[in-house]
Order: structure tokens, then C-alpha cells, then sequence
């Protein structure tokens, strides 16, 4: 059996797996320190005296803590940030288009210093170990534990940031050092804001995931812990104290992938409507349409793995107004203390979900406390969350023809089986926990991207060398090497550059090896 739980920003989701079959599910509220409402969710999904917990054979979890670390710029190290490519970027020093929230949060320390490569792998200039002495010892006196290195074309040549990360080591023993090339796409400054976020958020990591695995160790599980990445697959417990930013987008990906694995669709658009926010994405072989553009995570330019979604301030938990005679939705939300805020449940304010029950499109809570919500209101309401989730669909489409649409979580009783723009809408059993169904199916991954100079390499080459990394990526992952496939490859042709240079992003998934 597989255990799934995701960590929303207004509910924590808990299923437990048998193969294909829902065992148990449960909805708990998500708490402000996280591992308490997931300590609530596995009780409760627990709780049958037919459930063994020692039979339990993975739990995989889902969470928001580290976007959330940086959307509230708390709880992040102070860091500093080395790029190896002088004489060649002086003129842009990193972290130079960071919000100044940010820039203060993580100190400030930046460093360009002499290295890197250029796309086809010559010298932009030599490394040098003393310049690396020196700043680790600015580093250790401004008493900094976390490094990121980054070096100009780092994809193609990783040798610098090696012997980088080598030397800072041994100057400053303990130091958590995040090495580019592992975490952003080539793309200089975006895979350095990449790699500063993931590195500022490794102390956190630590803490996190120690007390998950308490908390799971506290309900009697004694199965290995994984992590959800934003494509959608896994990461060991190991990578994920490694690559926190990895996780950013775990939620709406483990919703898509959910409701591709209940509903049997694999080519469509997911409409997952939460406590807080609704996500539209879309799907293309069963996996989330992953981002093409540069991702800003807080106002922060980064190139690492994204699925494609817009977010809509739209949900279960969404205050309800009034101005000037319109009525409005979000995109402020009670959130997690919906069942404390909502009239239904005995509280002061008028929620999306109070509408729903207003609107006989939900049966939750104590109906009569709506009884004084004026029909008007309701009707505008419904119509404003239609026409707004509508919209984002119409937004996410690359044709204009209607589409099929799978709609999930808890918040979906907010729409009806009437969207413009769909031509069928969906809604699978077990959809309000589809979030923590991906998680618990999820598989495991490993992406390649990188420059190749067809001039000293064939094509043929160039792809069986891409196919081959992938493929290893995600067996070193904890991929069963006998289920490893290929699903995703990339092949664009860079005529700006010399060399005959082609970029090849290739991506390769396999079943979870529980032996491994």
C-alpha cells in the first residue's frame, strides 16, 4: 500500500493506495507549522482497525512550506552567491533584479570571480583557487552556511563548479554548497536565481523534513518518505533536503496528475479548485504541460522545472463582497480557518463555500445560516467564478476549440457542468483528494538539457548521450530500471550560435523501486 498526503494552503489530503483502489481518504485543515495537520491526516486516515500501518510500503508527500518560505521572504539563510565567469559578467552582478525584501532576507553576499565556459566548452578563463580561499574567508566571517556556484554554461562544462564547491568545503567544513547545473536549465541568470533560492532554503529543508519523518514515525509507518517535484514525479527524502526548490509547484501537479490517473484522461485541461486558489493546467500524455517561458517565483526570474498553470485567487475559503453594486470573489480567503470563518460553520464571513450551499450546489454545514444571502448575490457570485475560471481555461487553450475538462478538489462544488469553452467537464470519483492521489501514484524522474555541438558530434550521438543521462537521472533516483522510459524530448536548433549547436532537453520517468 502507498500512502499520499498533500499539504494545501486551506486543507491537508491524505489517501492510502492498494494498487488502483482508494483505501481510506480523509480532508484535515492544514496548521500554520504543517507536520501537526499532517500528524492530523494520517490519524484519521489511519484510523479503521482493518489498516495495518506496517503494511505500508512508501509514503509520498506533497507541500507549499518552501514557496511559501520565499512568498513571505521568512525562514530563509542568509546566502551567498559565486558566480565563476569573470572577465566575461561584470556587468551584471547576481541578484541585481531581486525584489530588495529578498536581498535583505538572504545578506546580500555576492561574488563574481574568474571561470566558466563558453557553449562548446572552451575556457572563458581559468579558475582560481586562491580568489575561492579569499571569498570563503569573507563567507565564514560573515558566518554564511549556504553557498550557491554557479558557472557561465555550467550544463555543458560542470568541471568549475565541481572544483568550486571542492575548495569552499574545505575552507569552510559544513557549508551546504548547491551547484547549478543540478537544479536550473541553461540560461545564465535565471539558473543562478534558481540555484540562490534552492541553496537559502536548505536549512529549512532540514527542518521540515525531520519533522515529517516524525510524524510519520509517530503514527506507526515505518515505510521510506518521498518528496513531490514539480513534474510531477519524486524525489528520495536524500534529494529533497538537496533540492527543495524542486518541490515549488508539487500541488498543482499532483492534482493534475490525480485527476489524470481517476478520470483516465491524459490529453486535456485540469481545473483544480482548492480551499484558496484555482488552478487551471494542462494535460499532455498524462503529465502537466511543463512551462516554456521564465518562471518568477516572488518577483525572482528562475528557468528549473515548472508545469504550466495560472492561478486564479479563487476557492472554497474566498471572501465574498460587495463594491459598487458588484459582487466580487477573492482573492483574499480565510483559508485554513475556513470551518471557523464561514457562516455554515458558525462564523462571521461570507465564503465562496457559503455560496455554494446557498446555491444548492453543496449540502455542508448548517444551511439555514445562509438563509439571509440574497439570491442576487448568489446568482452574481456563481456567475463571476464561472466567467473567471472560464476565462483562465480560454487562457491555457492553444486552439479555440472546446476542450475536455477534468475538474477536482474540494473546492470544485463551486462550478457547475455548464463552463463556456468545455465541451465536456468531468468530475471523477474520489475528486476532492485527486491532489493526494498524484502524489501517491506519482512516478520517478530525470531530465537532461544541454548544448550540443553537432560539428564534432552526430546527431545520433548527441540524442542516445541525452536518452542514456536521463535514463541514469532517474534510476540514481530510485527508479526501477526495468520500467525507465523516455516521454518527453525536446531537439531545438540554436542557428545564433556557432558549431551547428542544437539544444536536446530529453525526460525520462519509471515506476518507484520500493527495494532500492
Amino acid at each position: 500500500m502507498r500512502l499520499g498526503i498533500d499539504v494545501g494552503g486551506t486543507n491537508t489530503d491524505a489517501v492510502l493506495m492498494k494498487g488502483r483502489q482508494v483505501v481510506s481518504a480523509c480532508k484535515t485543515p492544514t496548521t500554520p507549522d504543517v507536520s501537526s495537520g499532517i500528524g492530523a491526516a494520517l490519524r484519521r486516515v489511519l484510523a479503521s482497525p482493518t489498516i495495518d500501518a506496517r503494511e505500508i510500503q512508501a509514503v509520498m508527500i506533497g507541500t507549499t512550506h518552501f514557496t511559501n518560505a520565499v512568498v513571505e521572504g521568512r525562514q530563509l539563510a542568509a546566502t551567498a552567491a559565486v558566480r565563476l565567469g569573470a572577465p566575461a559578467t561584470l556587468a551584471v552582478p547576481p541578484m541585481t533584479d531581486w525584489p530588495d525584501r529578498l536581498r535583505r532576507a538572504l545578506g546580500d553576499h555576492t561574488y563574481v570571480c574568474r571561470g566558466g565556459h563558453e557553449f562548446d566548452g572552451r575556457e572563458i578563463s581559468p579558475l582560481d583557487p586562491e580568489e575561492l580561499r579569499r571569498i570563503a574567508t569573507e563567507i565564514g566571517e560573515a558566518d554564511v552556511t549556504s553557498v550557491a556556484v554557479t558557472s557561465v554554461f555550467s550544463p555543458v562544462n560542470p568541471e568549475m563548479e565541481t572544483a568550486a564547491a571542492a575548495v569552499l568545503t574545505e575552507e569552510l567544513p559544513g557549508v551546504r554548497v548547491s551547484l547549478s547545473r543540478e537544479i536550473g536549465r541553461v540560461g545564465l541568470f535565471e539558473r543562478e536565481n534558481a540555484t540562490i533560492l534552492n541553496a537559502s532554503l536548505r536549512p529549512l529543508a532540514d527542518r521540515v523534513f525531520d519533522g515529517f519523518e516524525e510524524v510519520v514515525a509517530q503514527a506507526g509507518v515505518r515505510a521510506p518518505l518521498f518528496i513531490s517535484q514539480n513534474d510531477g514525479t519524486l524525489l528520495g527524502l536524500d534529494y529533497a533536503r538537496r533540492y527543495p526548490v524542486a518541490t515549488f509547484a508539487s500541488g498543482p501537479t499532483n492534482s493534475m496528475r490525480g485527476a489524470a490517473f481517476l478520470s483516465g484522461v491524459e490529453n486535456g485541461v485540469v481545473i483544480d479548485v482548492g480551499g484558496t486558489t484555482t488552478d487551471v493546467g494542462i494535460l499532455v500524455g498524462g503529465f502537466p504541460r511543463e512551462a516554456s517561458v521564465v518562471v518568477h517565483v516572488s518577483g525572482v526570474m528562475t528557468n528549473f522545472r515548472m508545469p504550466d498553470v495560472l492561478s486564479l485567487g479563487i476557492g472554497g475559503g474566498s471572501l465574498v463582497g460587495l463594491e459598487r453594486s458588484h459582487v466580487t470573489v477573492g482573492p483574499e480567503s480565510v483559508g485554513y480557518r475556513l470551518e471557523e470563518r464561514a457562516l455554515v460553520f458558525g462564523g462571521p464571513d461570507l465564503t465562496a463555500t457559503d455560496i455554494a450551499v446557498a446555491g444548492g450546489l453543496a449540502s455542508i454545514g448548517d444551511r439555514d445560516a445562509v438563509d439571509l444571502v440574497g439570491r442576487d448575490v448568489v446568482r452574481q457570485a456563481l456567475d463571476r467564478i464561472r466567467q473567471d475560471v472560464a476565462g483562465a481555461v480560454d487562457r491555457m487553450k492553444t486552439s479555440p476549440d472546446p476542450v475536455l475538462a477534468i475538474v477536482v478538489g474540494g473546492g470544485s462544488i463551486l462550478l457547475d457542468d455548464d463552463l463556456p469553452g468545455a465541451a465536456e467537464m468531468v468530475r471523477p470519483d474520489n475528486f476532492a483528494v485527486a491532489n493526494a492521489i498524484g502524489a501517491a501514484i506519482a512516478q520517478v524522474g530525470g531530465e537532461v538539457d544541454r548544448i550540443y555541438s553537432l560539428d564534432d558530434t552526430r546527431r545520433e550521438e548527441a540524442l542516445d548521450s541525452a536518452r542514456s543521462e536521463a535514463m541514469n537521472r532517474a534510476i540514481v533516483a530510485g527508479a526501477d530500471p526495468a520500467t525507465v522510459e523516455v516521454v518527453e524530448i525536446e531537439e531545438v536548433p540554436l542557428p545564433y550560435l556557432p558549431s551547428n549547436a542544437v539544444r536536446i532537453r530529453m525526460k525520462a520517468v519509471g515506476d518507484l523501486s520500493l527495494s532500492a
